[in-house]
């Protein structure tokens, strides 16, 4: 598969991975295109038009935020979250913007960003526009972006990338592209999935001591996330005016272990703290890792969580290869199907996340790869047709809960798929064939764009 462990897993920013860092990336490429075509000095204007679910609920996500910060160079793993208020502050106060920090041209957010819900394009809802204009106003260069989930960002010109999978798979000596596959390389090399997931990654160049820094960089951030998450009190920013939960949760579990002593379900709450730590860190636009993607961030950490403070039997070897088993299944969601909420609704994303989950604690508690598969499989299972209608178009209602529930049906999925006796009924591929037909199936209003659901029929402000 083309997809590896480190674009699945990648550090960036809040509140959406689709419309916030996708956005983000895209407006840099389109800044560094210029540079590299010699016409950035001569532009004096940029206009961007946010299309389809990007226009509906792009003010909510952030994304004329996320594209000014682009176009000024600025990249979400590095960008510090606490200065991005004051940069967005200098730009809309002084009406000028420095494309790549190199090059000052007049730009004012309210007129220049345009804002296009009723514009879908046909290739994915998530598409951006980026014009670059000289001084009589002529056209120096357009360019059309969709950020596909999970921080995903393809150029128009690339809808169609099969000559560059055919390149990158040929250098893997493991290749699959549905869970059959998977399986049936397993049985014959006699490998775990994180074994053949390591095996590919080395073949892509990266060695394993670098390989294992990077990945235990991600457990490192998600676990900052969580830690941020649970001591920092206040409002979210939105007209919802959300007061953080974290915070209050964490000191009542602490403080009162009486709550707990006789409950043998206590570790849920704990499970539910962990991942509603992550989701307010990321509605506020903090420090995340998108796991597959923003909305459902909170799954995996949330897991890893039970499995590091509850169960305490990990090391890093472990947490390297619960990652490496999610991100297989995930690459069999991001290729096959979506991890897009505007492409195929919540199920993908919460629903992915919950699979990947489930799949990589089934292995991490000694499952075989067809066990693995199982998990994966009952984790989507039961999210299929699941919708995506943020309140406000906000990252926090539902999808702040939406992430604490989908932790604990991916500890249940893996249970059931460990104590399953006979084999599954319903295959892996199936079901994310089935959440691929589903989304595509689903009404546009279901699928991020703040006009269906608890979006309409619950009072915003």
């Amino acid at each position: 598969m083309p997809v590896s462990v480190l674009e699945l897993f990648k550090i960036g920013i809040g509140p959406s991975s689709s419309h916030t860092v996708g956005p983000m990336v895209a407006a840099r490429r389109f800044a560094l295109e210029l540079k590299k075509r010699g016409i950035l000095t001569r532009v004096k204007r940029i206009q961007i038009d946010l299309l389809g679910s990007l226009g509906a609920t792009g003010r909510g996500h952030c994304t004329d935020s996320a594209v000014q910060l682009g176009l000024r160079g600025d990249q979400p793993d590095q960008i510090d979250p606490d200065k991005i208020s004051n940069i967005l502050n200098v730009i809309k106060t002084e009406s000028q913007i420095d494309l790549l920090s190199e090059h000052q041209i007049s730009f004012t957010p309210a007129k220049d960003i345009c804002f296009i819900a009723d514009e879908i394009h046909p290739f994915h809802p998530n598409a951006m526009r980026f014009w670059a204009k000289n001084k009589v106003g002529e056209d120096l260069l357009c360019e059309t972006f969709f950020s596909i989930g999970g921080s995903f960002v393809i150029k128009e010109d690339e809808q169609n990338p099969s000559a560059q999978k055919t390149k990158t798979e040929s250098a893997l000596p493991y290749c699959y592209s549905n869970a059959k596959q998977l399986l049936e390389l397993c049985k014959k090399h006699k490998f775990s999935i994180s074994d053949l997931m390591l095996a590919n990654e080395v073949a892509r160049g990266i060695s394993e001591d670098q390989l294992r820094e990077k990945l235990l960089l991600i457990w490192d951030t998600m676990q900052s996330c969580v830690a941020r998450g649970l001591e920092t009190e206040g409002l979210l920013p939105g007209c919802l005016k959300l007061r953080r939960r974290a915070p209050s949760l964490h000191r009542l579990l602490q403080e009162n272990p009486t709550l707990t002593q006789h409950d043998p379900l206590a570790g849920m709450d704990w499970i539910n703290l962990y991942a509603i730590a992550v989701g307010e860190e990321n509605a506020a636009g903090g420090r995340i890792v998108t796991a597959p993607t923003n909305g459902a961030a909170g799954i995996i950490p949330s897991v890893l969580h039970y499995c590091f403070h509850i169960l305490q039997d990990t090391n890093d070897d472990r947490i390297i290869r619960f990652l490496l088993t999610a991100a297989a299944i995930g690459s069999l969601y991001k290729e096959n199907a979506s991890i897009s909420g505007a492409d195929v609704g919540c199920q993908g994303e919460i629903g992915v996340a919950c699979s990947m989950a489930a799949a990589a604690l089934a292995e991490y508690r000694g499952g075989t790869p067809v066990q693995v598969a199982n998990a994966a499989e009952i984790g989507m299972e039961h999210h299929l047709g699941l919708t995506c209608d943020p309140i406000a178009g906000l990252v926090q209602i539902p999808c702040i809960e939406r992430n604490a529930m989908g932790g604990v049906q991916a500890i249940n999925a893996a249970r059931m798929a460990l104590r399953r006796e006979h084999q599954q009924f319903v295959s892996l591929d199936a079901v994310i064939e089935t959440m691929r037909s589903t989304g595509s199936d689903m009404h546009a209003k279901y699928k991020e764009t703040a006009t269906g659901g608890l979006a309409v029929n619950v009072t915003e402000c």
